[in-house]
């Protein structure tokens, strides 16, 4: 007999799926799906402290409600739209997930919409970034967590022009969420009296030598070279960059549209000294942030911390587990549109984004955060990596709600 704890614990993709017919649960059991990047470009920012976080919440949950009952099931998307729809699709329809969280990327989260929808199932979307998730794509199903495009790209090109960088270059990963960020980044650059001098677009995922994009943005005349990239890709751009002395002398500043603490690890601190970036979770933030990650560090990777989207996948599952609750386990199942509403009507409050709420378009909002990267000698020790520069509440954090076209809005 196959022994279906450990095949979940351990299987990805699709092969992880067919044994799941045999599932011998009543369906009044609650099952997560997380899609994430286990193995690609995303891996680390994602992937497995996704899935670390996303237990630790049921864990809790469970242990304060042992009459609930919850599975947590994995499956790699491997950055491919068409993977990760399938694999979706199939979780739906053979393995009675509920709901699907991470969901990374924005290619993926978009185009899952009409298929959450038609099985009445939720997402949780912790990773994909693309502001139009609340916008002209929102759902009744949805609910987009920890951050967004525009809420990095208000943070990060408000506070930065404000501070003499009004002159901008863009490098650019060609697919959905690279598009968005630039576009937002663009928008208030250019509205707090900035301009953007150029860009340039690359094909995502196929590329590691950024060197001819990056000369360009040297020579352009940008005071700001700002990244609309993520993972791997930003740190090697990163790591280049320093290579060519760029960033290094003053008269060009880095920026990232959207970088996690992950990537700073990643690279170490004397490739990102002094990189601009907004976050909305960071693990000694507060002391409610360092509870949490004192918790959840010992299912993770030795050195790893979690970032604001990992963050994410715990308080977002923490708090519908909450609305499955509030409703009852059965009512939960037959409606995801339900389960979303619930979670709408009930204010968030745990302790990575501390307290908060729901909009009606589906985006949960909390406070975000400017930092910049310290300097080696500046840091205490692994993991002490930004200073905090300023505050953003809630209430500014995000789009303002009548601005993003969802069609949930009623005037």
């Amino acid at each position: 007999m196959i022994n279906r704890r450990k095949l979940i614990a351990g299987g990805l993709g699709a092969a992880a799926l067919a044994p799941m017919k045999l599932r011998a649960q009543t369906d009044r059991t609650i099952r997560i799906g997380v899609i994430t990047d286990m193995s690609g470009v995303y891996k680390d920012l994602s992937g497995p402290t996704s899935v670390a976080c996303t237990r630790q919440a049921v864990e809790e949950f469970t242990g304060a409600n042992p009459d609930i009952k919850v599975e947590v099931l994995v499956a790699d998307h491997q950055n491919k739209a068409d993977v990760g729809l399938s694999l979706i699709r199939q979780w739906f329809d053979q393995a009675g997930v509920d709901i699907i969280t991470n969901v990374g990327n924005t290619s993926i989260a978009l185009g899952s919409r009409s298929v959450i929808e038609e099985k009445d199932k939720v997402s949780l979307v912790t990773v994909a970034g693309s502001s139009d998730l609340t916008g002209k794509s929102c759902s009744a199903n949805m609910v987009h967590w920890s951050w967004d495009s525009w809420c990095l790209a208000h943070s990060t090109s408000t506070s930065l022009v404000r501070n003499g960088g009004d002159k901008w270059f863009f490098i650019t990963a060609d697919y959905a969420f690279g598009h968005a960020a630039q576009a937002d980044g663009t928008r208030f650059v250019e509205a707090a009296g900035g301009s953007v001098v150029g860009s340039v677009r690359y094909p995502f995922g196929t590329t590691n030598d950024f060197s001819s994009f990056l000369l360009r943005a040297q020579s352009s005349g940008a005071n700001v070279i700002a990244f609309a990239n993520a993972g791997a890709e930003l740190i090697a751009c990163l790591k280049q960059a320093q290579e060519f002395g760029i960033g290094q002398d003053g008269k060009q500043r880095l920026a990232s549209m959207i970088c996690f603490i992950t990537d700073i690890q990643g690279m170490g601190l004397p490739v990102a000294k002094g990189l601009a970036l907004t976050e909305t979770f960071y693990w000694d933030l507060n002391d409610r942030t360092r509870a949490f990650t004192n918790r959840v560090r010992p299912k993770l990777a030795a050195g790893a911390i979690p970032n604001m989207s990992q963050a994410g996948d715990y308080s977002g599952v923490l708090h519908y587990l909450k609305a499955v609750k509030a409703l009852g386990v059965d009512r939960a199942k037959a409606s995801g549109r339900a389960v979303v509403a619930q979670m709408k009507a009930m204010p968030t409050d745990d302790d990575c984004f501390g307290t908060g709420s729901i909009r009606m378009d589906g985006r949960k909002i909390h406070p975000a955060y400017l930092f910049t990267v310290k300097a080696p000698a500046e840091s205490r020790g692994p993991g002490d990596v930004y200073k905090l520069v300023s505050q953003l509440p809630a209430e500014q954090a995000f789009r303002p709600l009548t601005e993003g076209g969802c069609a949930l809005v009623r005037a």
